[in-house]
């Protein structure tokens, strides 16, 4: 059956049943009654669409607290169209509000920031990420125009003229990031944001370990073909200045050998196809061996002492004892003459603990930061001095980060520093 005929065939049902009653009127009674009925028939009829109407009206304008009957006739089949559609609709809008869900969660997500606004800039959703990059907030600058939550002139101009080709630079609170602009639909535009602050910081670090290591090499170079220029344009050099000259070069080329290795430990550490090799260690015996080391490295100008009253460990020995090595060859080396190093190794509420203390020069405060990066020198000339390539704290900040453990560096200028390895707890080995 058609809806057509679905439609017409309750309003024929209902002519029927006025004119039924006029003529069952006028059969029983006389013509007037019988019209009257028929009337009144048809008042009734109409009064009831009347409700029905009502009722529809209701609905459409609050369509989730009215609800409508079941009705009468045709109007079952427009009410339960109705509800069908009804019901639609709350399936798409539930559809859509958790696809908007998902998107939002997706782009908080996204390492960028994400800002939507309209056409006429104002904002109507941003990510995480783009809070931290642009200052704004969700919470107090919803439906306010972007342009005024930004105050950066170039980032203004870029908004204003319309110039999207390229992306645009904006330092932001430290910040260097990259903005784009990317209108879609008709009234709505996408900004993102690119933090490149890490990126350039790396390619600093890149050119500055490029520009040292050149540096510390060509120092050593020059002295040792200098030398051999000399030995080639005077063959008849004196015995003692030759030899001279042979230990100047022989002390220059260990100390190439020297950066060279500690680039090459550094490449190592920093290889993800290289795993720590852990093994339990007898920390007491390594300890000893560092300390002995020192103590031939002073040779006899300090006092280095070896406390021990601690676990064994859970680690790789070549790396411990490099990095570990290297702290106490910079106290060393920092301790004027008569000083004392002192190594301990105890426990502590977070774990095991290697400590190096000196009675050295010290550190001023704003130097302490930087002092694990490549090549960086409180003092280059002191540096030169002691024979330092200035990877030593680099090789121990790597070695740290492959077993889980933090640096700890206390300093105060002229009364000496302190330098502690914390190990982790998981990183103890319970004796059997």
């Amino acid at each position: 059956m058609t809806p057509r005929s679905l439609f017409w065939i309750p309003v024929l049902v209902r002519f029927m049943l006025v004119w039924g009653a006029g003529l069952a009127g006028w059969y029983l009674w006389d013509f007037t009654i019988g019209l009257a009925i028929s009337f009144i028939v048809l008042t009734l009829l109409v009064i009831m669409q009347l409700q029905y109407m009502y009722q529809l009206s209701l609905w459409l304008d609050q369509p989730e607290e009215v609800r409508l009957g079941d009705g009468w006739g045709s109007w079952t089949e427009i009410f339960a169209k109705l509800y069908r559609l009804r019901r639609d609709d709350e399936r798409s809008r539930n559809e859509l509000a958790e696809w908007l869900s998902r998107f939002r969660q997706a782009m908080s997500q996204l390492p960028d920031g994400v800002v939507i606004m309209d056409d006429v800039l104002f904002l109507e959703w941003c990510n995480p990420v783009a809070e931290q990059h642009l200052g704004l907030s969700m919470a107090t600058d919803k439906g306010m125009r972007v342009t005024n939550l930004v105050r950066s002139p170039e980032f203004i101009d870029y908004i204003i003229l319309g110039r999207y080709d390229e992306p645009l630079t904006l330092k932001l609170d430290e910040r260097r990031l990259i903005v784009r602009l990317i209108p879609f639909e008709n009234r709505r535009q996408i900004l993102v944001t690119h933090d490149v602050t890490d990126m350039d910081r790396i390619e600093q670090m890149r050119r500055d370990f490029i520009a040292n290591a050149s540096h510390e090499l060509r120092t050593p170079l020059t002295v040792i073909n200098g030398f051999l220029e000399i030995a080639h344009t005077q063959p008849d050099l004196d015995p003692k200045t030759r030899a001279r000259h042979l230990a100047l070069m022989v002390d220059q080329g260990q100390r190439m050998q020297n950066l060279v290795d500690d680039m090459l430990v550094l490449t190592r550490l920093e290889s993800l196809d290289y795993p720590v090799r852990e093994e339990v260690l007898d920390m007491h015996s390594l300890l000893e061996q560092v300390r002995a080391e020192g103590e031939a490295l002073s040779a006899g100008r300090h006092k280095v002492s070896l406390e021990f009253n601690g676990p064994r460990l859970k680690g790789s020995q070549d790396e411990l004892r490099s990095a570990i090595g290297n702290l106490v060859s910079n106290a060393v080396r920092y301790t004027p003459e008569g000083g004392e190093i002192r190594i301990r190794w105890f426990e502590n509420e977070q774990g095991p603990c290697c400590s190096v203390s000196d009675t050295g020069i010290g550190i001023n405060p704003e130097h302490i930061a930087r002092l694990t990066e490549r090549f960086y020198r409180v003092d280059k000339g002191r540096s030169r001095e002691t024979q330092g390539t200035g990877l030593g704290l680099a090789i121990v900040k790597h070695v740290l980060v492959r077993h889980n453990a933090q640096l700890r560096i206390e300093s105060e200028a002229g009364k000496g520093s302190t330098f502690t390895i914390q190990f982790p707890a998981l990183a103890r080995v319970e004796l059997a």
